[in-house]
């Protein structure tokens, strides 16, 4: 038994040492315009999944995510925010998106596969070495629940409709400008 703790110490020494050697040797290449291996897709993907499942799974979702106020609130943020990385209807691609690695999902064709609470906690707290920042230390839960509520809608949306919802019908945006938008965790109006 002492024999066999003796050789799985070992093991795991020479598996640490193995790690720290491929870390510190440059090997592995970063560079954003070079996609990841599948294996390491398989693995960030996958943790991401299980991590945001784990905790949105005590999120409570509100009732009025299907209000057309509350939907056309999110367009606007979203409009402003999200379209670069997430695009929207009838925008195949943007100049920002291009450079990412990985490529943001294409969120009309992503969001049916996620739960609200799901949408909410990504969109809050972001997702590390993915470009997704952490809407919620700019942005109020009303704000974040009001972009998921339009998210919801995107994949049964148009361009047209996309067009509509995000514009008033004097043409002007639907959201008043990003600065316009409550910021920080105190409420206050960004300056």
């Amino acid at each position: 038994m002492i024999k066999a703790i003796k050789v799985l110490l070992f093991l795991i020494l020479l598996a640490i040492i193995a790690a720290m050697g491929f870390v510190y040797s440059g090997v592995y290449d970063i560079a954003a315009d070079t996609p990841h291996h599948a294996v390491t897709h398989w693995l960030l993907h996958t943790t991401m999944d299980r991590s945001v499942a784990r905790r949105a799974a005590e999120i409570s979702v509100p009732g009025n995510l299907g209000d057309t106020t509350v939907i056309r609130s999110g367009a606007g943020l979203y409009a402003e925010m999200c379209i670069d990385c997430h695009l929207a209807p009838g925008l195949a691609s943007t100049e920002l998106r291009e450079g990412l690695n990985p490529q943001p999902p294409e969120l009309a064709y992503e969001v049916a596969d996620m739960s609200p609470a799901e949408l909410f906690w990504i969109t809050k707290h972001g997702v590390k070495m993915s470009a997704m920042p952490a809407w919620g230390k700019s942005h109020t839960d009303t704000d974040i629940w009001a972009m998921v509520a339009f998210m919801q809608k995107l994949p049964r949306m148009s361009p047209t409709q996309y067009k509509e919802l995000t514009a008033t019908p004097a043409g002007q945006p639907a959201a008043q400008g990003h600065g316009e938008h409550r910021h920080g965790t105190d409420g206050k109006k960004a300056e």
